[in-house]
């Protein structure tokens, strides 16, 4: 055995020509990078494809195949152009079938003239699996190996996800400490570099800024080992202080 530890990962697969085509700006991919960091499982990867059912499977297999988990949003409506519950189970080698269950959820909130076969669509799950529970509109998303299928709509995503959290293996704590002060990255790159390589399993991310006309850089490091995020941290601050810059640190 080589005794390396395996942690948690994730991916997300955005799906909906809505937001390619700039009419709807995606609200989901930062709610759900935010939990997930707070469980300590990163977000490695985001793709955004279009309604087209070749394009969602071929993103699936291969996020499905790479990463702990995936979870996909949108396209689990009621309408013609809902198409992501049959991508999934072509994805998986399954028939789509009518869940019982989730026609009993559609149907506790429907009158039964109302029951229609559009919002019947909801109910529609690939074979094998589980639901996940809606609390705000009734239709439920759904779990099929490692892939979550998940609502577009912001906050029915959001309630979906409050269900999914608890069941998901999570990672060691990610640290995050940010170093900002009025420099331009260019000017520390090479020192920042060299701080880099200094710690390889810490993440250094330089974020340039505009403030008042003023060019500013937000120097962040993070990564599970605490205390090597601090002395990567420390180091940066004490390189801007070398080139007496007034800085600002903060965790997080």
């Amino acid at each position: 055995m080589s005794g390396e530890v395996s942690f948690p990962s994730a991916a997300l697969l955005i799906i909906g020509n809505e937001i390619l085509s700039g009419r709807t700006q995606d609200a989901n991919l930062n709610a759900i990078a935010t939990r997930l960091t707070g469980l300590g499982i990163p977000l490695k990867e985001v793709r955004v494809v279009p309604d087209i059912e070749g394009e969602i499977v071929a993103a699936l297999d291969a996020l499905r195949a790479r990463y702990t988990y995936v979870f996909t949003t949108g396209g689990i409506g009621p309408t013609h152009d809902d198409i992501t519950v049959d991508a999934v189970a072509k994805a998986f080698g399954v028939d789509v079938v009518e869940d019982p269950e989730a026609r009993a959820l559609l149907a506790a909130r429907y009158e039964a003239d109302k029951l229609t076969p559009a919002r019947l669509r909801m109910a529609r799950v690939p074979r094998g699996s589980s639901l996940v529970a809606n609390p705000i509109s009734g239709a439920p998303g759904m779990k099929i190996g490692n892939v979550f299928v998940l609502a577009g709509v912001p906050d029915i995503m959001r309630a979906m996800l409050d269900s999914v959290v608890a069941t998901l293996q999570p990672g060691p704590k990610i640290y995050s400490h940010s170093v900002s002060g009025f420099i331009g990255e260019s000017l520390i790159a090479e020192e920042l570099g060299a701080i880099a390589a200094r710690y390889p399993l810490i993440d250094i991310g330089s974020y340039p800024w505009v403030r008042d006309g003023k060019f500013g850089t937000a120097l962040v490091s993070r990564g599970t080992d605490e205390q090597a995020v601090m002395r990567a941290s420390d180091e940066i601050a004490a390189l801007l202080q070398s080139r007496n810059v007034a800085f600002s640190r903060s965790a997080g």
